[in-house]
């Protein structure tokens, strides 16, 4: 797999310009999504996280894309943010092992934000991201929100953006911004 970051405008040593694109849904896709065949799965809403799994999960899935924003707030900051009333986070599991997550922020009736959604690279390429994105899209929708919102960047997969469209969202705007590489 190339680096992400091989086509994207270096412009700093430690920094890139990345295209942001935001998306929305205005309302449920029913696609079944069939459950990936030989593999024993199990997604748990996660209920008082540890901020410690919560970070091997995010740099884990996260330091590929160079995801920033938790990575650059402390251990009180983060375990709020998780524990908080309005964030769900659901956990895939693979054969009893931690597999990806989903996390997302519920702006009741407004909206629910799709914050991060991964899978650790070793599950990569198995069927499983659509699967469990249909499945954390079944759980937003179950709150009754008016629509999802998500964002993605050129840092991201780049079977990301393709998927979200597959799966019912539209783009509404688009954005340049400067993320520092996670080294």
């Amino acid at each position: 797999m190339s680096d992400p970051t091989d086509n994207v405008d270096k412009t700093l040593a430690d920094e890139v310009s990345v295209n942001i694109t935001r998306l929305e849904m205005a309302a449920p896709l029913n696609v079944a999504v069939p459950l990936p065949a030989g593999l024993r799965l199990a997604i748990m809403l996660a209920e008082n996280m540890p901020v410690h799994l919560y970070r091997y999960l995010y740099e884990v899935i996260g330091k590929p894309h160079h995801w920033m924003l938790r990575r650059m707030q402390n251990d009180e900051t983060v375990t709020s943010i998780i524990q908080a009333e309005e964030t769900r986070i659901l956990l895939l599991y693979v054969d009893g092992c931690p597999a990806g997550f989903a996390e997302m922020r519920l702006n009741l009736p407004e909206s629910v934000d799709l914050l991060y959604f991964g899978l650790v690279p070793d599950y990569q390429g198995r069927g499983l991201a659509k699967f469990f994105f249909a499945e954390a899209l079944a759980a937003a929708w179950s709150h009754n929100p008016e629509k999802l919102r998500l964002e993605t960047n050129t840092l991201d997969s780049p079977r990301a953006l393709q998927l979200y469209q597959r799966m019912g969202f539209s783009p509404v705007s688009t954005a340049e911004d400067v993320i520092t590489l996670w080294k």
